[in-house]
Parts: structure tokens; sequence; C-alpha cells
């Protein structure tokens, strides 16, 4: 049962690593939404496996799920907030 766990909270850290895609090339990236992906899918698949109950795995994986679309909704929000980076020509 442990194993199964384990092999499901990391399946679930790894969607998120291939789902958050690259962050570009710009000058300084706006990637909060991707810091926001990954930490809400850790967080929530901790929780979620912490959470009483005997589908310890099952809550795991809808833990880092509900993390995920949290985590993305408010780096999203953050990214948003942010002003755009400036394009300056590079060095001076």
């Amino acid at each position: 049962m442990k194993n199964k766990v384990v092999k499901s909270a990391a399946l679930s850290m790894a969607a998120a690593a291939i789902l958050s895609g690259c962050t570009g090339t710009e000058a300084v990236p706006r990637n909060a939404t991707q810091t926001g992906v990954a930490t809400g899918t850790v967080a929530g698949a901790i929780i979620g496996y912490n959470v009483s109950g005997r589908h310890k795995g099952r809550n795991a994986v809808l833990g880092a799920a509900a993390g995920a679309l949290a985590g993305g909704a408010i780096g999203n929000a953050v990214d948003n907030q942010n002003p755009e980076p400036v394009e300056d020509g590079g060095w001076q």
C-alpha cells in the first residue's frame, strides 16, 4: 500500500512538472503560475495523504490535483498583477 502511494505521489509530481512547461527566454520570466502549480501539487499531495481515511493513495492524488488547480490560479493572479518586463536593448 505504501509503495502504491509513493508511486501515485511521484506520478502526480511528474505530471505537474511536464504540464507546467518551460519558462522561455524572457529577461524576467513570469513564472508564478508554474511555481504555484508545482508547490500546490506537492502540498496538496502531502495534505491529502495525511487526511484520515482508508484511501490514502486516492486522497493524495485528489489533493495533488486540487493543490495544482489552486496554486495555478493563485500564481496566475500574481503574474497578471506584475507589470510586463521592458526590453531595454541588452547590455549598456
